[in-house]
């Protein structure tokens, strides 16, 4: 059996299953997105729960895509070393939650060209962001936990 995303192994062309790819890629979306709703089905509604999506790296899009759809659930959304999904940008329409937006200062997939991007494109929504250069690479460390941590605390 295959896994529900497939990737490239290594830097080759072949294809595994684990993440997403561009192979049937509106597909995969649209069944996380559908799995998401169906999971904050199930959460009791209580004035008191907070919804906040979390991603990194890729998983970043689909935190993004997620609070997007289930925007009245959602308090927050932190990001750690993936960028804004550019259609979510293209549509000046829709509002984001709070959101902590961080990358490596090392890292050379979310570069600082993308990065500063996504905080501008972000900011001029009027969205309430906490952004973050933190010592590291493409990685979620230490540094990134507290920051989360502070983040929650914030918004909860």
């Amino acid at each position: 059996m295959q896994a529900l995303h497939r990737f490239y192994r290594g830097r080759t062309e072949d294809v595994v299953a684990s993440w997403m790819t561009r192979e049937d890629r509106e597909t995969a979306i649209a069944d996380n997105l559908a799995y998401v709703r169906a999971a904050l089905d199930e959460v009791p509604r209580d004035p008191s729960t907070r919804v906040v999506f979390t991603g990194f790296s890729q998983g970043v899009a689909m935190a993004f895509r997620a609070a997007v759809a289930a925007v009245e659930e959602c308090s927050a959304i932190a990001a750690i070393g993936g960028d804004v999904p550019p259609e979510l940008l293209a549509d000046h329409s829709l509002r984001f939650p709070a959101v902590l937006f961080a990358r490596g200062g090392r890292d050379e997939w979310l570069t600082e060209a993308k990065f500063n991007r996504d905080v501008s494109a972000l900011s001029a929504r009027g969205t309430a962001l906490t952004s973050l250069v933190y010592d590291g690479a493409h990685e979620w460390n230490a540094e990134v936990s507290t920051a989360v941590g502070t983040f929650l605390k914030s918004v909860t």
